[in-house]
């Protein structure tokens, strides 16, 4: 276990996957140096259960999603894709095992897992991806899963996956036009080329631009900051985004007004201490 790891759920050390508590962060940390931090099955089921063990910890706030040595994630294991074509007893589905069926809704409850681990998880809390280096294919779609991105200058996107004929299926066609739009997303998902921070940071691809080195720890204090809210209400607000997507404009601002009344009575006591001065001009 390593120094300073808090001992329990938020606290375990595994192959390729481990996990610390910083206050109310949690850093996760995906660490397989010899693949550029590319997801194998193994890999895979220990990013799903870390990130359930951060949503079950009332101690984690707000998490943090980076690589080790230089990357973020360079998609799926395309070496464990080989062996796994060369099984003798390779299933039509490789995937089939992990049992697909969309969550109904904001429930803290795990949900299904996606073959590169979280991507099919919905979240009560927010994840920041911390990237440097390469975030491509299954690795893009990991950072898309996340609520923000914070990239380092010569950190870069790309459906890499392309010229290999690996399909996105972790949210990539799903979450990349809802981000950036269908015209962006179109570029991207047919041409499989490679997006520098400056254009992913114009198009809407990522939140921040950091110097090389400064993503992890960018991505930490704006996690700090997040947590530092009142809670209550950010997450219901965080939660009224995402759900609102499937339904018209009515009912999506009366689902907001569900979320968001059980929050009043904790905006009340801001607007008391605004009205005593705290948190003029900005200021928390």
């Amino acid at each position: 276990m390593q120094i300073g790891v808090k001992p329990g759920i938020m606290g375990v050390m595994t192959h390729s996957v481990t996990t610390r508590q910083q206050g109310p962060v949690c850093i996760v940390t995906l660490d397989r140096a010899d693949v550029r931090n590319a997801v194998d099955a193994a890999t895979a089921r220990q990013l799903y259960d870390a990130f359930v063990a951060f949503d079950k910890d009332p101690a984690c706030k707000v998490a943090v999603f980076h690589g080790a040595h230089g990357h973020f994630c360079a998609g799926w294991d395309l070496q464990a894709g080989a062996r796994l074509a060369q099984a003798v007893d390779v299933p039509v589905d490789p995937f089939a095992a992990l049992n697909f069926s969309p969550q109904s809704d904001w429930v803290n409850t795990p949900g299904p897992a996606g073959p590169m681990g979280p991507s099919r998880l919905l979240l009560s809390k927010p994840v920041i991806a911390a990237i440097s280096g390469a975030a491509v294919a299954g690795g893009m779609e990991l950072a898309l899963w996340c609520d923000m991105r914070v990239m380092e200058a010569d950190a870069y996107f790309g459906v890499f996956c392309r010229r290999f004929g690996v399909p996105l299926i972790d949210g990539g066609t799903v979450r990349l036009p809802r981000l950036i739009g269908m015209g962006h997303a179109m570029d991207l998902i047919l041409t499989g080329r490679k997006v520098d921070a400056a254009e992913a940071l114009q198009m809407g691809l990522c939140n921040r631009v950091v110097p090389t080195g400064e993503a992890l720890s960018a991505a930490v204090t704006l996690a700090e900051q997040l947590a530092a809210f009142p809670q209550q209400t950010m997450l219901a607000d965080r939660a009224s985004a995402y759900a609102q997507w499937d339904l018209d404009m009515p009912r999506a601002l009366h689902q907001e007004w569900e979320r968001g009344k059980a929050c009043i009575a904790a905006g009340l006591e801001g607007a008391a201490r605004f009205a005593n001065g705290a948190g003029r001009h900005g200021r928390s």
